[in-house]
C-alpha cells in the first residue's frame, strides 16, 4: 500500500471538482486517480461505517475502466460494490438512498467526448460543497501495483425501483394516445424511459440511436438537433418528442412542432404542475419564475445542484414546503414529498430528467392541450444559451473581471446597466430589460452566455453578439 495525497493528485493530473463532480480528460482519469477519489470519498463515512456502495456508469467507451478503479477502493477499503451498470444517475441515486448507502456514478454527463467524471453520493444525496472540500484535503492509502478487478454481475434494482417510482405516481392511460419520438442517441434512459413511456400508454417512436456517444448538451441545443427535431415531428407526425443528456438527469423535451422547450422553462412549468410553494434555481433561470407569481418563495443560487440543494435544504428548515428546485439545464430536484391527485411522490434530490418530462406531458393531458400551448399563461420572457468551446477558465476570469470593472463595451451596445450580479460570473440587468450573464464552465474549457428578453429572438441575438464579443477579446 501507498499514501497518497489527493490535492497532490489534482495538481499532477488536473482533475478537479466542478459544478457537479470531478471531471477531468480521459487521459488525467487514470486508475490511481479515480481509485485516490473514490477512497477519499469513503472516508467520510469512517464516523459511521458503511458496508456497501453502489456503483454505476454512463455508455462512453471510457466509463468501464473508471468504474473498476473505483470498484478496486471499495473492495481495498473492505466494503462492497453493488455494481448496477449502465443506468440513468437518478435512478443509481434513489437506490442508493433507498438503500441508505453511498453511491457512485461514473459519468462526464453532457460534455464532450475526451472527458468524463464522477459523482459522489452519500446515503441521503448528493455531496456537499464541504465534503467536496475534505476529499481534496485527504490523504489515503492504495494498493500497490493496482490491479483493476472485472466489473461484477450487474444488479438490475436500481433500475426496476426508478421505473415503480413512475408507475406509482402517474396513471397508467396518462399517455394514451399520444405519439412520443425518442431521441435516443447514447443516453443511458433510452431503454428504460422507451419502457415507462409505453407502460403510460405512448406509441413510442424510437429516433437516433447510435452505439458512438453523443454529447448531449440540453443547454446549448445544436442547429443540426434543432432541424433534426422538426424534421422528425413532421415525418412522424409526434404529439411530442422527448430526450436526455448522457446519464439522463438533464431533460430535452420538443413540442408537436419539434421545438425544443428551454430547460428552465421546463422546470418552471414541472414546479407549477407538482404545486411547487417555494423553489431554489440558479441566477442563470428565467425571471419568468418570479413574474409568474406562483410561488410563495424562491431562493436564486450559484450554478450547479450542490448549490441548488443548498437553496433547497436553508427553504425547508425554515418550514416552508413543498421544496422543488431546478437548474436552466431542465434538471430537476425534489426537496421534499409531493401530493398529486392522492399519489405520493418521494423526494429525490438529485437532478432528474424523467420527471419534468412525464410531469409536462401529464399537464398537457390534464388541460387538454397541445404542448406549444403549455407556455401561453407564462410571461413573455425568453432565454437563450450557447458557449465558447476551449476557452481556458484563466481566460474567461479575466475577461469577467474586466467587465465588472469596466461594463461600457456591453453598455455601448444595450444601453445603461440598472444591476450588476456576480453571484455565479457576471450578469448585468439593462435598463432596456435585456440581461446578459457570461461565466466560466464548472466542467470544461468553455465560456458560457446566457441572455433574457422579451423576444426569442432578441434572447439569441444577446447570446451571438455577446460571444463574438468575448470572441474577439
Amino acid at each position: 500500500m501507498k499514501t497518497v495525497s489527493i490535492q497532490q493528485l489534482a495538481t499532477d493530473s488536473g482533475v478537479v471538482f466542478g459544478t457537479s463532480g470531478a471531471r477531468g480528460l480521459v487521459k488525467q482519469l487514470t486508475p490511481e486517480v479515480c481509485a485516490g477519489y473514490t477512497a477519499a470519498f469513503l472516508n467520510l463515512f469512517e464516523s459511521a461505517p458503511v458496508q456497501q456502495v453502489v456503483v454505476g456508469s454512463d455508455l462512453r467507451p471510457s466509463s468501464p475502466e473508471i468504474a473498476r478503479a473505483c470498484i478496486l477502493a471499495i473492495e481495498s477499503a473492505g466494503l462492497v460494490a453493488e455494481f448496477c451498470g449502465v443506468v440513468p444517475t437518478p435512478a443509481l441515486a434513489l437506490h442508493a438512498m433507498q438503500k441508505g448507502i453511498p453511491a457512485i456514478m461514473v459519468t462526464g454527463s453532457h460534455i464532450p467526448f475526451d472527458r468524463n467524471g464522477i459523482k459522489f453520493y452519500r446515503p441521503e444525496g448528493e455531496i456537499t460543497k464541504a465534503d467536496e472540500a475534505a476529499i481534496m484535503g485527504a490523504e489515503v492509502l492504495l494498493p500497490e501495483p493496482l490491479e483493476l478487478p472485472d466489473l461484477p454481475a450487474v444488479d438490475e434494482g436500481a433500475q426496476q425501483r426508478y421505473l415503480e417510482r413512475y408507475l406509482q405516481f402517474f396513471p397508467g392511460d396518462m399517455l394514451a394516445g399520444l405519439r412520443v419520438g425518442f431521441y435516443q442517441h447514447s443516453s443511458v434512459a433510452r431503454d428504460l424511459l422507451t419502457t415507462l413511456l409505453a407502460r403510460l400508454g405512448a406509441e413510442v417512436i424510437a429516433l437516433g440511436r447510435t452505439d458512438k456517444f453523443v454529447p448531449i448538451d440540453t443547454e446549448a441545443v445544436s442547429e443540426e438537433d434543432a432541424e433534426r427535431a422538426k424534421a422528425w415531428v413532421l415525418e412522424h407526425q409526434l404529439d411530442a418528442l422527448v430526450s436526455t443528456d448522457g446519464d439522463a438527469d438533464r431533460p430535452l423535451l420538443g413540442d408537436e412542432q419539434g421545438i425544443w422547450f428551454r430547460g428552465d422553462v421546463v422546470g418552471l412549468l414541472c414546479a407549477r404542475f407538482l404545486k411547487a410553494e417555494a423553489l431554489a434555481t440558479p441566477v442563470s433561470c428565467t425571471t419568468a419564475i418570479e413574474k409568474s407569481g406562483w410561488f410563495k418563495h424562491i431562493t436564486r443560487t450559484r450554478i450547479g445542484s450542490p448549490y441548488v440543494i443548498e437553496g433547497m435544504d436553508a427553504l425547508q428548515t425554515a418550514g416552508k414546503a413543498p421544496v422543488v428546485g431546478f437548474e436552466a439545464n431542465g434538471g430537476f430536484l425534489l426537496g421534499s414529498e409531493i401530493e398529486h391527485k392522492g399519489k405520493v411522490l418521494q423526494a429525490l434530490p438529485t437532478r432528474d430528467a424523467v420527471l419534468p418530462i412525464l410531469a409536462l406531458l401529464a399537464l398537457a393531458h390534464e388541460k387538454g392541450v397541445p404542448l406549444s400551448a403549455l407556455t401561453e399563461d407564462l410571461p413573455k420572457r425568453f432565454t437563450a444559451s450557447d458557449r465558447l468551446q476551449g476557452v481556458a477558465i484563466e481566460r474567461s476570469r479575466k475577461l469577467l473581471m474586466e467587465l465588472e470593472k469596466d461594463s461600457e463595451p456591453l453598455s455601448r451596445l444595450y444601453g445603461p446597466v440598472s444591476t450588476l450580479d456576480v453571484t455565479d460570473g457576471l450578469r448585468l440587468t439593462f435598463e432596456s430589460g435585456d440581461i446578459v450573464h457570461l461565466r466560466p464552465s464548472g466542467n470544461a474549457p468553455e465560456l458560457r452566455c446566457y441572455a433574457e428578453a422579451d423576444t426569442a429572438v432578441r434572447a439569441m441575438e444577446l447570446v451571438d453578439e455577446v460571444l463574438e464579443l468575448a470572441r474577439r477579446q
